[in-house]
């Protein structure tokens, strides 16, 4: 009976810190890009899709410059 009692004590206290952890975890976010937002900074992007991304975005054109630029030799 002792080992009984033991062992749902022990249940329990490891239930509640599971239901603490999953509360914790829960969160909402007002628009989709404060979800893209979070998720960024806590997961890392691979080197290899890294390394994809950086020599692809170099083959995009230069953006023009604008007229106010042009104008003033900047």
């Amino acid at each position: 009976m002792k080992q009984q009692n033991e062992f749902n004590s022990e249940h329990e206290k490891q239930h509640s810190a599971e239901q603490q952890t999953n509360q914790a975890a829960v969160r909402e976010f007002a628009k989709p890009e404060d979800l893209l937002r979070h998720d960024t900074q806590r997961i890392p992007v691979p080197a290899a899709i890294a390394e994809r991304l950086k020599v692809s975005s170099a083959s995009f054109p230069k953006p023009s410059r604008s007229w106010w630029q042009r104008f003033f030799g900047k």
